[in-house]
């Protein structure tokens, strides 16, 4: 009877009371079924320090999978370019490869970061190893100027021409021109006196003597200050 009494109270007890069964660990995936993530491409790059501009980027010849955002995209000699931040790509093979923009090129803006050295008195906007001058529509890429640079602007009387004592010239603006005026008027200036001239002060002349060289530099003097004079200034 005793026992009875003990079996039905257990009984009673466990029914209001049930035992929970000790939840089993999860099992573990198998190694074989893991996926591992690939490494990220490292990308080659370089410290441009010319002209204190500090910048880095992306060596000519890495390529990517993915344009950066907000990308810019420039049509050349119907060839596509896309710039990001002073960094040029072209489309090759399925990714985007850095490359050197072409001489010639026109983009109507500039990088977001840029040094300006001033050669000869024409101005010039340097980033990522490329020269760019104003030209009309924008800026235009050209070929490293050569001759002694200036890493500040010059003083209200802007010098251009050589920097011997019997070159300089003096640029006064008579109109009130904003700097950013007179450094397009200065450049397309230049450009027209070197078609009308041949003569580019900017690059070393080769294959003429000094007494060849002073005649044509006398000659494209006199046509920059034609030109200047046009456009509201005084050169002397």
């Amino acid at each position: 009877m005793v026992i009875l009494c003990l079996f039905l109270i257990v009984f009673f007890v466990s029914s209001i009371f049930p035992v929970q069964k000790a939840q089993a660990d999860p099992p573990k995936k198998s190694s074989a079924h893991m996926v591992k993530k690939a490494p990220a491409t490292r990308h080659k790059s370089f410290l441009d320090s010319r002209f204190h501009h500090n910048r880095s980027y992306p060596l000519k010849g890495e390529y990517y999978g993915h344009l950066p955002s907000h990308h810019r995209v420039v049509r050349h000699h119907n060839a596509r370019y896309y710039a990001h931040d002073g960094v040029w790509y072209r489309y090759h093979g399925g990714r985007y490869v850095v490359v050197a923009p072409p001489v010639g090129m026109i983009v109507p803006f500039l990088p977001l970061a840029y040094a300006t050295i001033w050669i000869s008195g024409i101005p010039y906007y340097y980033a990522n190893d490329t020269y760019y001058t104003r030209t009309p529509g924008g800026y235009v890429v050209v070929e490293p100027p050569q001759g002694d640079v200036r890493e500040t602007a010059p003083d209200i009387a802007e010098q251009t021409g050589t920097d011997t004592e019997d070159d300089k010239m003096f640029i006064y603006p008579r109109q009130g021109q904003s700097q950013e005026q007179q450094d397009y008027d200065r450049y397309a200036c230049h450009q027209w006196a070197v078609e009308q001239t041949r003569y580019d002060p900017t690059k070393v002349p080769s294959g003429i003597s000094q007494d060849q060289v002073m005649p044509k530099r006398a000659d494209y003097q006199k046509a920059m200050t034609e030109c200047l004079d046009s456009r509201g200034y005084t050169a002397k």
